[in-house]
């Protein structure tokens, strides 16, 4: 294989806080052969989001703090024969060579990246034990647990410019193929459980049609079909680094970037970086809703705050849990669990009628009733014409005027007429029907009974074929 050198280009791209992945062009890095031609290479987004960013989140402000290890900000220098040796000492069943392109990418963590670098090293203490779970369950590679770091920097919510999310980056399409929902309220891409056993589980397909981790690394970036567009180039090789110069130019930094992070988050010491020092969270458990539950009503009952719960529950999208779409789980702190238990009317009920906008029911309102028309004053304007009522000419033109007036305004009224009809029968009906709230235990037979009517009749003005009604729903009782 030829030498590579590589030349770092592109500074850095800066990201505000709270900000998705880089919406400004890609850092590159271009890649120098013997022969003097060029190749360049994209760094992979999670490598491009900086380090402000993920110590704005939660988790950062609340449960990281900077450590003094005493060590120098200063990144030594390590012969090759170094690196080499350190990638083989690291117990993996994936290969994990060392070259050039590679050593670009440790570089790169080493020195620009060193803050984000002590940020992932703290947070692994949150995810790292969810990656280790899935992987295991699907008997993966648990240096496979690195793919995140590449992929999300460990930022749980972030989306890259193609619109992939979470901590794994799916796609909205493989994610649905692999059972997550994703919708307007749901998206269990950013859910830290859920997409790490889908993304085992990918990463297990993959590897049943490519038999090769550093294939079903790159595959995972940029789709199988990519890569076998790539072997089929190469002349049918099976090798990644063979069909190296036949894949687009992020995946060319991929696997190289996956053998970096490997590295640095084993041998950080080596390097002067210091890893941010985690409190755990509290423990935490689920509790399940029918109903749809707004944050904010959870947050002012139980005293939990709005941030700690969006942590926790980064699946839900706009703060709104759909449990009247089916059964919804929500993660809190044990403590909080027990105030939501205690409190759940009250938190149900809370600011209702703001936060939970969506109507179930809404009526037509009448059409409203015609304006009545002034009455023509025909005298002044056959005034304005020039003759008056008391001349013949005038009795005449004012007769015919009059008779066309009369005719008009006799077929305005019979119009005006059937539309106040209606509206009186319109405002009779509503005043015949009164509609109530179904409280929570109430049942027909008690509504029947308080509002003086029978069950079959409730049931005929409502459409219900059983005895079930639900709470929060409005009935017709005449």
């Amino acid at each position: 294989m030829k030498k590579i050198h590589l030349l770092i280009l592109s500074a850095l791209l800066t990201v505000g806080a709270n900000r998705a992945l880089a919406q400004n062009p890609q850092d590159e890095i271009t890649v120098i052969t013997e022969d003097g031609t060029e190749d360049i290479i994209d760094v992979p987004e999670g490598m491009l989001l900086e380090a402000d960013s993920l110590l704005n989140l939660y988790n950062s402000q609340t449960y990281l703090r900077e450590e003094d290890c005493n060590y120098r900000d200063v990144n030594p220098e390590f012969p090759r024969e170094v690196y080499v040796e350190r990638l083989r000492r690291i117990p993996s069943r994936m290969e994990l060579p060392y070259n050039d392109v590679v050593r670009k990418f440790i570089d790169r963590y080493t020195n620009k990246l060193r803050r984000s670098v002590s940020y992932m090293l703290g947070a692994s203490n949150f995810y790292m034990p969810i990656f280790e779970e899935a992987l295991e369950a699907y008997g993966l590679p648990l240096e496979l647990k690195y793919l995140p770091v590449i992929e999300s920097a460990l930022h749980p919510s972030v989306t890259s410019h193609a619109g992939a999310s979470g901590l794994w980056q799916f796609m909205v399409q493989t994610g649905k193929n692999y059972g997550l929902e994703v919708n307007s309220l749901v998206d269990e891409r950013r859910d830290p459980i859920k997409s790490s056993y889908a993304a085992a589980q990918y990463l297990r397909d993959l590897y049943k049609i490519f038999g090769d981790w550093n294939l079903v690394i790159a595959a995972y970036n940029c789709g199988p079909a990519t890569i076998n567009k790539a072997m089929h180039r190469a002349n049918g090789a099976t090798d990644y680094w063979q069909i190296y110069r036949y894949l687009p130019r992020e995946t060319q930094g991929y696997v190289p970037a996956f053998i970096a992070a490997n590295y640095v988050m084993t041998y950080y010491c080596d390097h002067n970086i210091c890893p941010m020092r985690s409190d755990l969270p509290v423990k935490s458990d689920t509790i399940m809703v029918n109903r749809d539950v707004h944050f904010k009503q959870i947050a002012s009952v139980t005293g939990i705050s709005i941030e700690e719960l969006r942590t926790l529950n980064p699946q839900y999208r706009r703060d709104l849990v759909n449990g009247y779409t089916k059964p919804s789980a929500i993660r809190m702190p044990q403590m909080y669990i027990s105030a939501f238990i205690d409190n759940e009317d009250s938190v149900y009920a809370y600011d209702a009628s703001r936060l939970l906008t969506k109507r179930s029911e809404v009526e037509v309102a009448d059409a409203p009733a015609a304006p009545q028309a002034a009455p023509r004053n025909n005298y002044a304007q056959n005034s304005r014409h020039g003759y008056s009522q008391n001349s013949r000419h005038g009795r005449k033109q004012y007769a015919e005027t009059s008779r066309r007036s009369h005719g008009k305004n006799a077929r305005y009224g019979k119009q005006v007429a059937r539309k106040e009809r209606g509206s009186k029968r319109g405002r009779r009906r509503a005043e015949r029907t009164q509609s109530v709230t179904v409280q929570n235990g109430q049942t027909l037979t008690q509504l029947a009974r308080k509002h003086g009517t029978t069950v079959d009749k409730l049931r005929k003005l409502n459409g219900i074929k059983g005895d079930n009604i639900r709470a929060g729903k409005a009935l017709r009782v005449k």
